[in-house]
Order: structure tokens, then sequence, then C-alpha cells
């Protein structure tokens, strides 16, 4: 049968064969049969024998009038009735998102679900000198009229096409307008004007325990699915794939297909970019783990590569720098035993500008602590080129709080290139530019972007 094919991903709740299930066994009167009973002596089998054949004498009596009644109450036309309500479906309308009222999960579905798009990508490889071509699924959503999108960068990576499709079928070819892999979000645009545009929120806001719901495409076939729960923790520090993030964590089922779509709370305004899930942790299986982006962190960069095509913005030390731990600090003599140490300083950056010296421990960084450069990297994240903030530093076993001017980081992002039919990047089986990125899906970081790959 359908549900007993062991290639078929959806199934039943049970299948026949599966060792924790005990099926009943029905007789031909379709009743459940009871347990067999345990042989008894010879002697009480007589004695049963003798009263079941004085029971079945008066059940026939007995059973010959109840049919009699039940046939009585037929001819006076008695039945038996179903009960079903009447109720009417209520009409749920179209209402704007202005932030002045809580929206219900309805409305807030219908207020912005022709905000949020399907995005299928095709990737081609060259494996063993063969052409592979696979295919990928994730979310994206529309930020303005004329057709502008946004999704994570790993849902378009290495892509040779982009197609996206908006909730009413229809479908079109998307250019990629730039992204940023270290912040994992990319911009796309279709051709296509009068389109709804969501409307972002202030992620800083979010409290733990608020609800949220997110729309996208689970499992790439499941289309324009919302999914709701409630926000676990705010500024959760996360490393995905190497790469650290500030993330909201959220109790809403996030799936493979997910990435990139809109995280709401219940005003109906975008708060976060949907990434990443916590799939294990080590051989345990987890649920109710999802990651989204604050979208404070990234909607500046967002307005600069629609502008430039690229972050041009990303905020910059001018420094040397490497974590310090324990050991390093014990055999170099530092007051601190965690912090980034500061190996050099670029003449006339930022840093020195500051008053930072090589030697000196970062130890905070705005409200962050600072324990390594995964720390300072992500806290980096919440700023922007030309922003100031206080930083404190060890110098020789004495805190001294200083303030930074970020400068803009050189051009050195890497630049997300246009789809072209027959493109060949430097991928394993479409994975990751990096190859051993391959094996990280096996063996690597519990953290896995919501967007995975599917076969050809």
């Amino acid at each position: 049968m359908y549900y007993e094919d062991e290639n078929n991903l959806y199934h039943y709740s049970y299948r026949k064969g599966d060792s924790n299930v005990v099926e009943p066994v029905y007789n031909t009167r379709n009743y459940a049969e009871e347990p067999a009973a345990e042989p008894k002596k010879k002697g009480r089998g007589v004695k049963l024998a003798a009263l079941m054949l004085a029971c079945a004498l008066m059940g026939g009596v007995v059973g010959a009038g109840a049919t009699g009644a039940v046939r009585t109450a037929a001819r006076r036309g008695e039945s038996t009735t179903i009960a079903v309500s009447d109720r009417e479906t209520t009409e749920v309308e179209t209402v704007a998102v202005t932030g002045a009222r809580k929206l219900s999960y309805t409305e807030l579905y219908k207020a912005n679900i022709d905000s949020v798009v399907s995005i299928n990508t095709t990737i081609t490889t060259n494996v063993f000198n063969q052409t592979v071509e696979n295919a990928s699924a994730g979310s994206g959503f529309i930020i303005t009229a004329d057709g502008y999108i946004v999704t994570n960068y790993h849902v378009i990576d290495s892509a040779s096409t982009v197609k996206v499709t908006l909730y009413d079928g229809s479908t079109y070819d998307a250019t990629i307008v730039g992204g940023d892999e270290d912040y994992d979000i990319a911009v796309l645009k279709i051709e296509a004007t009068g389109l709804k545009a969501v409307t972002f929120g202030d992620s800083s806001k979010l409290q733990v325990g608020e609800d949220i719901a997110a729309i996208g495409n689970p499992l790439g076939e499941l289309t324009f699915s919302m999914s709701e729960g409630i926000v676990s923790s705010v500024d959760r520090a996360i490393n995905v794939d190497g790469t650290p993030f500030n993330m909201i964590q959220v109790s809403a089922a996030i799936n493979p297909g997910n990435s990139g779509g809109p995280l709401f709370n219940t005003y109906g305004e975008v708060v976060g970019i949907v990434s990443a899930k916590y799939s294990s942790y080590a051989s345990t299986t987890v649920e109710g783990l999802g990651f989204a982006i604050p979208i404070n962190d990234v909607i500046a960069m967002v307005e600069d590569i629609m502008e430039n095509g690229r972050v041009t913005n990303r905020p910059y030390f001018g420094m040397t720098a490497s974590s310090v731990n324990a050991n390093y600090a014990m055999q170099n003599g530092l007051a601190v035993s965690a912090g980034v140490l500061v190996n050099s300083v670029e003449e006339d950056g930022a840093a020195k500008k500051a008053g930072i010296q090589s030697g000196d421990v970062i130890v905070k960084v705005g409200d962050k602590t600072i324990s390594s450069m995964s720390d300072l990297n992500a806290a980096k994240k919440g700023y922007k080129a030309g922003d100031t903030v206080t930083v404190v530093v060890n110098r020789k076993g004495t805190e001294v709080e200083l303030s930074i001017t970020f400068d803009a980081t050189p051009e050195q992002t890497k630049t997300v290139e246009q789809p072209q039919q027959n493109q060949q990047p430097n991928s394993y089986y479409g994975y990751y530019n990096d190859p051993w990125s391959f094996f990280d899906n096996f063996f690597g970081s519990p953290y896995q972007y919501g967007n995975r790959y599917y076969g050809n």
C-alpha cells in the first residue's frame, strides 16, 4: 500500500510491521476479540460447558426479545442522529499593518501572505568531470512594490538560476542584486510593479515569551505555510558553519525551505529573517529550536546592497587581534584569561584613533562581554560604519574605557555572482563554496541553515 512504501516521505501515525504497535484482531462480527483464556482443569470444564449451554438458551430468548425491540423502534420511526454544527465561517478582512493593534494569527497571515515568496534555485556543479545539476528551495519576502526581495545568502549562494514564485502562482526570473555571506543576507530583484511589501518592526523590542509567527516553504513543497510560537531568547549567540551570529531564538517550527522567510511579531511586522535551526545535539534529536536574524542588525545593510550591490558600511576596527584563553594568558603573563588580544593597530585606523594599543585585551564592546574573536565578530554585527560605541580593554591589569567610531571595512566582501547557465562554482555536490563543508553536514556544527539542498 502507499503508506507501506519505505521511500515515501509521509506516513500514517503507524504502519504495519512497527514493533511498538499492537494491532487488534477482529472476529467475523467485527468486535475486538478477548485474549484467549488459559486452559482450565478438566473437572471445571464440564461444569463450565453446562453453564454455557444454559446461558445460551436464556440468551437466545433475551436476544430475540432485544431484536424485536430494535425492529419495533425502527417501525416507530426512531433513528440514530449525528450532531452537525451550523456555525457560519467567520470572514477575515485584510487589515493594514500599522503597528496600532495586535493581530490574530489569521489576520496576520492574510495581511502578509502576498508579501512572502517561494525561491527555487538550480546549482550546476562539476563533479569528477561530470556536470551535475542540483535544486534547492527557500523563502523570501518583498520589501518594495517594484520587486526588491530579501532572503538568506545561503539560499542563493552559487545558484545558476533563481526563480521566485508569488502567492498568486505567478513566477519570475530573479536577478541577484548582491549579498553578504557573513551576515547571511541577500537581495533579489524581479521585474514587477504594484507588489505588496512587508512592514518592518523593531526587533530590539522583542521580549522572551512574546508570540511570533513565521511564513515560508518548509521542505520546498509545503508552500506558504505558517508556524507559530514564542520568543525563546533574544540576542542568542550561536555559531553556524563557522560564522558567529546574534539570533532571535524561537519555538516556532523551522524546517528546510524556511530559510530567508520573514519572522513576524503579533502586530504583523517583520522583526527577523528566518535563518537556521538546531537539528541535533550530539546523538540527540531536538525540536522547537529555530533562529532568526534580528531585522535591526541587517536593515541598513539591505539598503546598502540595494544601492551599491554589496555591503559597504560594515564596521571596521583597523587592527589585528586573536582570542585569549587560559593557557595563552598564563604563557604570556596576561591579567585576564578570556578576551581578544590586540596584536597591532593600523595607522589612522579607528582603533588607534580610539586609543586602543597593541597588547590591550578587549573584554567588552557596548553591553557585550567579549571572550573570543567569535564574540567580537558577533558584537560588530550590531553596528555599522560611522557608529560610535564604548570599548573596555584590560591594559596590564587595569580596565580602560574607550570610545571608538567604526571605519568602513575595505572592499573585500565576497560578492555574489549573477546566475548564469552552466555556471560551475567551486563547490562539492552544490553544498557550499568551501568543499569541506560537505563533511561538516555530517560531522560538524549542530546548528544548520534552515535551507538544505534537494536531489535532481
